[in-house]
């Protein structure tokens, strides 16, 4: 928990209700111990859609389809998502929900490696967002920039590492070591790029926004 536990349980308290469907799923992805955006990150999340009105988003990163089907009924039924899941075992999990939800005309899932995928789509996307293998946020940042049309908006999670990300390498688990140095070397190439204006919150795990300037 990077932010205190109490105020992040008080501010949560005022959000609206998330709608019944998304609740449920929301719910059962918990129980079965699926690592999904916490509550104020969707509320971040639905707050953005709602200011920038995006009509074409890329999700990277569907897990069981929570986040791109609160995409879908925040922006409305004109937008489309395109999102992509390389766990095998979700996918099944993510197309029932999502159909479940009533977005499976807004929202496609495509299967396999981002690395792979990402090269293949033309975009341009007005909204993206990454929650996908933290430590191939750097290797996504090339494609994702190539995808994101001037003014665009690129969200990304987990970005703080539960707090871990201000420690020094060698205070960190030696297993967790590649992940710490690819998410300082992203954050650097996100906040360094003189093409896009980026702001890291110390919000959920921690969340960068990234706006495209227009050239």
């Amino acid at each position: 928990m990077i932010v205190d536990e109490r105020y992040t349980t008080y501010l949560n308290s005022l959000y609206p209700e998330l709608s019944p469907v998304l609740r449920e799923i929301r719910k059962e992805a918990i129980e079965q111990l699926v690592p999904i955006i916490r509550p104020e990150t969707a509320n971040l999340l639905q707050t953005l859609i709602k200011m920038n009105a995006p009509k074409n988003i890329l999700e990277v990163g569907a897990a069981v389809g929570f986040s791109a089907s609160l995409m879908a009924e925040t922006a409305g039924s004109d937008a489309k998502i395109i999102t992509i899941e390389n766990y095998k075992p979700r996918i099944p999990i993510a197309n029932a929900n999502i159909k479940r939800a009533g977005f499976d005309n807004q929202i496609t899932l495509l299967e396999g490696d981002a690395t792979d995928i990402l090269p293949t789509l033309d975009g341009p996307f007005d909204f993206v967002f990454m929650d996908a293998a933290k430590g191939q946020y750097i290797n996504f940042w090339p494609e994702i920039k190539r995808l994101t049309k001037d003014g665009g908006v690129i969200v990304t999670d987990n970005v703080l590492q539960d707090g871990d990300i201000i420690e020094s390498r060698f205070a960190i688990n030696r297993r967790n070591r590649t992940i710490h140095k690819r998410m300082r070397d992203y954050l650097y190439e996100l906040t360094h790029d003189k093409d896009y204006y980026t702001t890291i919150l110390p919000l959920g795990d921690g969340v960068s926004i990234s706006v495209k300037g227009i050239k």
